[in-house]
């Protein structure tokens, strides 16, 4: 048996209007090369100059993560070549980083566990190669060159790829709490790089490797249970681990090698003789510190005590800041927060999940998802034509109540009318009336069905029980 030794450094976008060190602007889709500038191309001569507000959002994320921030602070120069980095080094931090020794708690099978921070830093991103699939050319966009990113690098205190899992869903929480980042993956804005190595038995920790191109969280999970595996399977064969960066390849699900692995001498760090060192004061530091918003812990804390609701399901709800508005949002409008938190957690999840669409960008209102349990409630809609009613509001963005209206849907609950379904449910179905006086449960649940069936849904189904029984009771009386 092997005993992984994970550790991740994850690389976030900072939510600035320009880039790190000039005031390019970084919105994401322009055109190729359109926002680039003699500082962040590289031109002999330019200057750059330290962007304050990705400062101030590199120092949120640093406080949240309990890290110590440096009072002094500079910045460095790595230095290696590669087409998409026009100067031939990075502006990053080296040995003076902006902060250290932080902590973040995820849940492990052992209970509650802290993975250390090793530091969390500021630096600037490269640029981007194109490769077109037809031709054996590659081109190089310069847009992202300079775009401010935060550096936060993790002890190897991670044991699995579900503990990795687990610790970037919750970093990815507390940075969108923050609003230092948007996260998101598919633009670039968050990037986990792993490094993994397995201990043996006997306590000796093998060669480490990098393991790079994971584009989701789902992606870093399955490369570490990839490597884990091959790694492994290398050891029972007395075979030597490389220490290397490999990439994931996530059509044909493995890690292929892409070049031995670099230390921190092969970059040749000095200090940026462009910018002087920076000194925070603890004034600046306390101010940063006292605008940090609730945090995901503290208000899946709050949730459970405020909205008398289970931590489970608070946790849930908290685990993202889009979420766990929308519930806020919902149980101002609608008190019953037990029936709000199982309607979101259930049936407005698994839809948003299907269709691939984002909280955050949730078209329905929480006015208009409280009036469906609000129809509910009134009697007008069953349970069952609710859960009907909420994909075809989020698919045709039409209000819940319209959609009753247009269809007529509105439930019976006239006892007439009910009645009449009922006495025709009970002469079409004999055998089922039959198994239910013979003390067969099952046979009162088939024909409370065809009343629904009958009445397409409509049926109030309290009442349709209630008459449904009396009438079975009559005719076995007579």
């Amino acid at each position: 048996m092997y005993q992984p030794v994970i550790g991740l450094e994850v690389h976030v976008q900072l939510d600035t209007k320009s880039k790190c060190f000039c005031g390019c602007s970084i919105k994401f889709g322009q055109s190729p090369n359109s926002q680039t500038c003699p500082v962040c191309l590289g031109f002999p001569g330019s200057l750059p100059v330290l962007n304050e507000a990705a400062l101030k959002l590199s120092l949120k994320a640093a406080l949240a993560l309990d890290c110590e921030v440096s009072k002094f602070i500079k910045f460095d120069r790595k230095n290696y070549f590669y087409p998409d980095l026009p100067k031939n080094f990075q502006i990053s931090q080296y040995d003076l980083p902006l902060s250290h020794n932080g902590a973040l708690f995820i849940d492990s099978e052992s209970g509650r566990k802290k993975i250390r921070i090793r530091r969390v830093h500021l630096e600037e991103d490269a640029g981007k190669l194109v490769h077109p699939e037809k031709g054996k050319m590659s081109m190089v966009d310069f847009n992202r060159s300079g775009t401010p990113l935060l550096e936060i690098v993790s002890e190897p205190d991670i044991d699995s790829a579900e503990e990795a899992y687990d610790y970037l869903l919750r970093l990815k929480a507390i940075l969108e709490y923050l609003e230092v980042s948007d996260c998101n993956m598919e633009e670039g804005s968050l990037r986990c790089d792993a490094n993994v190595s397995l201990k043996s038995a006997g306590g000796a920790l093998g060669d480490k490797v990098e393991l790079k191109n994971m584009n989701s969280f789902k992606g870093v999970k399955q490369a570490l249970e990839y490597e884990i595996k091959r790694q492994a399977e290398l050891l029972d064969k007395k075979k030597k681990i490389t220490q290397e960066t490999r990439l994931w390849d996530a059509v044909k699900n493995v890690t292929v090698s892409m070049r031995s692995k670099e230390e921190a001498h092969d970059y040749r760090y000095f200090p940026e003789p462009d910018l002087v060192p920076f000194i925070l004061d603890e004034d600046y530091i306390k101010k940063i510190r006292e605008s940090l918003p609730e945090l995901p812990q503290a208000r899946a804390e709050r949730f459970a005590r405020e909205y008398n609701i289970p931590r489970y399901d608070a946790a849930v709800l908290t685990a993202d800041k889009y979420l766990a508005d929308y519930f806020e949002q919902c149980v101002q409008l609608y008190d019953k927060t037990k029936i709000v938190s199982n309607w979101i957690m259930t049936e407005l999840l698994a839809h948003l999940n299907k269709r691939n669409i984002d909280i955050r960008y949730l078209e329905l209102k929480p006015k208009s998802f409280v009036s469906i349990l609000e129809m509910m409630d009134e009697g007008s809609i069953s349970g069952k034509l609710a859960k009907e009613i909420l994909p075809e509001a989020l698919e045709s963005k039409k209000e819940p109540r319209d959609i009753v209206k247009e269809k007529g849907l509105v439930q019976v609950t006239d006892t007439k009318e009910i009645e009449t379904i009922v006495e025709r449910v009970i002469k079409e179905n004999p055998k089922a009336a039959g198994d239910y006086y013979q003390g067969k449960t099952s046979a009162f649940t088939f024909l409370v069905g065809q009343i629904m069936r009958v009445s397409r849904g409509k049926a109030n189904p309290k009442v349709a029980n209630k008459i449904l029984k009396e009438q079975l009771e009559r005719r076995g009386n007579a």
